[in-house]
């Protein structure tokens, strides 16, 4: 995506800035002021999923929203960097060019995953919150061919050019949504349809799913001793809420909180509830 091109009605803009900070280019949204909060995004996404939730939280705290490697306006520095440790590892960088140290991590999806690996792997935040946390792996047999697949189509020419033409002109980016469980309404339908439209996000989208497992952020859920929130919605399509369920029951400061009848993007189609439950979920300073 070009921030020329596609960014001067981005959701948030004024909150826009770009970091240089090893090895990525990255476009990161803050907004507020006091304890830092950082917001981690699903593949796929980019910032504009927090587009409502990130002034309600900038209300109360300063929030930190960065668009992942290879999303959205973030440059990729390094197509080996797009697996969960290596974004673990990459998103503290940030944090420490920015001079942010995160009093909450909170990840949706993907996102999610991320956020519980940053607390695993250096001690700092006071709690971590999961929105329909993505922290299965595939079974079976998927477990070996999704990612390789993934990887195959990422390392293709003009592969994920091809993708995001046909699932524009398809109209797949309403039948994808619509695939999560979610009714989102006609601006967030709109700024997905200008992420799938960059052939950049979707290679971005790719090298993440062709490099992914989550299973060091599951192992080390015994271990993490700060207080571990999950919420799911019960009728997400994408990542069912017995995920987070099962996740709470092995954090020793683990709880569940069930966000209702809403789907996968369910901070986008309600970010009150949303806010909410964050907010409730955050411990004092």
């Amino acid at each position: 995506m070009d921030w020329d091109r596609d960014g001067g009605d981005w959701p948030n803009r004024e909150a826009s800035q770009f970091i240089a900070a090893r090895p990525h280019r990255w476009h990161v949204q803050v907004m507020g002021e006091g304890p830092d909060l950082l917001l981690l995004h699903g593949t796929g996404a980019t910032t504009h999923s927090w587009r409502d939730v990130l002034p309600l939280l900038a209300k109360h705290y300063r929030v930190i929203a960065p668009d992942l490697p290879g999303h959205g306006f973030t440059k990729l520095g390094r197509h080996n960097r797009s697996s969960m440790e290596a974004m673990a590892e990459d998103c503290w960088t940030l944090c420490d060019e920015l001079d942010v140290a995160p009093h909450a991590i909170i990840g949706h999806s993907a996102g999610g995953a991320v956020a519980l690996r940053m607390a695993q792997i250096r001690q700092g935040p006071a709690t971590v919150i999961g929105i329909n946390a993505a922290l299965g792996d595939f079974d079976g047999p998927a477990g070996f061919l999704f990612p390789m697949m993934a990887k195959a189509l990422s390392m293709t020419p003009f592969v994920s050019l091809a993708f995001s033409q046909l699932t524009t002109r398809t109209g797949g980016v309403a039948r994808l949504l619509d695939g999560t469980g979610s009714t989102i309404d006609a601006r967030g339908r709109k700024l997905y349809a200008r992420t799938v439209a960059s052939a950049a996000h979707v290679e971005g989208a790719l090298l993440m799913m062709a490099q992914w497992s989550t299973r060091a952020a599951r192992e080390g859920l015994p271990g993490l001793k700060i207080p571990v929130t999950f919420l799911a919605a019960e009728n997400d399509r994408t990542v069912p809420a017995k995920v987070s369920r099962h996740a709470a029951t092995q954090a020793p400061n683990g709880c569940y909180i069930s966000m209702g009848r809403l789907g996968h993007l369910a901070h986008e189609e309600d970010p009150n509830l949303a806010v909410r439950l964050i907010l409730d979920a955050i411990p004092q300073t």
